[in-house]
């Protein structure tokens, strides 16, 4: 053990052009960095080996002293290199930025705030009543519903590689062209993969459907495990299983394949203008709605798009994917 007022000072080699001092002093440790003096000669290739004023004689007793100095210093190159390693981790790739966004809405189940960077791999969370608008790199645009979970997988702009996935809600993705050899844009729901080349689209999740809105452009879009495109009308892709979505068209993919196959129908104005309407964000969003400040035009908004959209992709998943027409006679669609 030594006391206060012990001190023992170690020289030794910590790489090739500096030489360690290892200051121990209670209550105190202290390690500074010299250059080599050259009146010194260093063994480092034995078992004992030792820094000693050249043609010195030793004894057992300083052999025994010179292997703690080295051990000392070896324990000295490792707490000058603790800072390095105790540096954190570099944090994600970047992928984009939050732009706007009305609360409640979470980045990695933390509050999220616009002008925040997104990053590969994070999870943008929207309460009842949140939405979010974030542009990637590429300046495409993505614009996230209530009631919904995204996450940015990958979005390397160079080589125009995108991976989103959407567990449930609604997402709007206006996408930049697609110009790189190999690029692609896609958004994984857990029953589809929806592609685009660069197009205005819309996708939602729920009840174990998905449902693809093309505004622009042109989709494709692939059933996942076991459900099989059949019979849609030539506009199949028989090669990887994926049915094409045009401008103005929709398709709803269901875990059970309808009896005529999934098809791609006419996409009802009131069902479009209604899912814009859902993952629209403003610019300057008012805060939080509370009742009996001034929210109640923006609920209402937010309540008839909801109704439009469910009440219309209702509608067509009971009709196959075809628009429903009204019966006279009060009867169901025909």
């Amino acid at each position: 053990m030594y006391s206060e007022n012990q001190r023992l000072t170690v020289i030794g080699v910590t790489g090739l052009e500096s030489v360690a001092f290892l200051d121990l002093a209670f209550p105190k440790l202290s390690c500074t960095t010299l250059k080599p003096h050259t009146d010194t000669g260093v063994d480092i290739f034995t078992p004992s080996a030792r820094i000693v004023p050249e043609n010195a004689v030793h004894t057992r007793e300083e052999d025994v002293i010179s292997a703690k100095r080295i051990t000392a210093v070896v324990l000295c190159a490792l707490l000058l290199n603790l800072p390095v390693l105790g540096k954190p981790q570099a944090g994600g790739q970047r992928a984009g930025q939050i732009d706007a966004m009305i609360p409640a809405a979470t980045r990695n189940d933390v509050a999220a705030k616009p002008k925040e960077d997104i990053d590969w791999n994070d999870l943008l969370k929207t309460a009842k009543s949140g939405r979010v608008r974030a542009s990637l790199l590429d300046g495409s645009i993505l614009s996230v519903g209530s009631d919904s979970q995204l996450r940015v997988v990958q979005h390397d702009a160079a080589s125009q590689q995108t991976s989103l996935e959407m567990n449930y809600g609604k997402l709007r993705s206006q996408v930049q062209k697609i110009t790189q050899p190999g690029g692609k844009f896609e958004v994984k729901t857990p029953n589809a993969v929806i592609g685009a080349i660069g197009t205005d689209f819309y996708v939602a999740f729920a009840s174990n459907r998905t449902t693809v809105i093309c505004y622009e452009g042109r989709v494709s879009v692939t059933p996942l495990g076991n459900v099989q495109v059949q019979q849609n009308s030539g506009q199949a892709n028989a090669a990887n299983n994926s049915i094409t979505v045009n401008q103005g068209q929709m398709v709803v993919i269901s875990n059970v394949v309808p009896p005529g196959g999934f098809q791609t129908s006419d996409t009802p104005p009131a069902l479009q203008q209604g899912t814009q309407l859902a993952t629209q964000v403003p610019t300057n969003p008012p805060g939080e709605v509370h009742p009996g400040v001034g929210g109640h035009a923006h609920t209402w908004i937010f309540i008839a798009s909801a109704a439009a959209v469910g009440a219309a992709a209702g509608a067509l998943a009971t009709t196959g994917g075809k628009p429903c027409t009204p019966n006279p006679n009060g009867a169901p669609c025909r």
